[in-house]
């Protein structure tokens, strides 16, 4: 099944890429500003991109199920639609947090609303299915 769905296993690799570029962010600013493990604040640049890695770790950790169950039940197109606009507010997001919070609201509403829009679309899906609604 899943190799049906390779839209949204693209998605879900670029994803996976932004996670990894966000704590490769947060290693590197560790090493910019002197900020030793466990210790999470201490330098504002790396507490934005800190608060940017875990933030972004929050929202992909309810975004893949549902971006996955979309697929399933509604579609490889819809679903890699909803997700690629995700990630564009996501990268939005990031980008402005780390150079000003005030910056990130956009980016973040972006985000947001595809987040919710994938899961109406899940939800939808599921409920169609068990249904019985074509």
């Amino acid at each position: 099944m899943l190799s049906t769905l390779p839209l949204t296993a693209g998605v879900t690799l670029l994803i996976v890429l932004l996670m990894f570029g966000t704590c490769f962010a947060v290693g590197k600013a560790r090493h910019t500003y002197g900020i030793q493990a466990p210790a999470v604040s201490g330098h504002p640049a790396f507490e934005r991109l800190y608060r940017v890695q875990m933030n972004t770790l929050e929202w992909a950790a309810m975004t893949l199920p549902a971006l996955w169950i979309c697929a399933a039940y509604v579609g490889d197109g819809v679903a890699a639609a909803l997700g690629g606009v995700w990630l564009v507010g996501r990268v939005w997001y990031a980008l402005g947090y780390a150079r000003d919070p005030a910056l990130r609201a956009r980016g973040f509403g972006i985000a947001a609303l595809a987040f919710g829009a994938l899961g109406l679309a899940a939800g939808g899906g599921v409920i169609r299915h068990l249904l019985g609604v074509s």
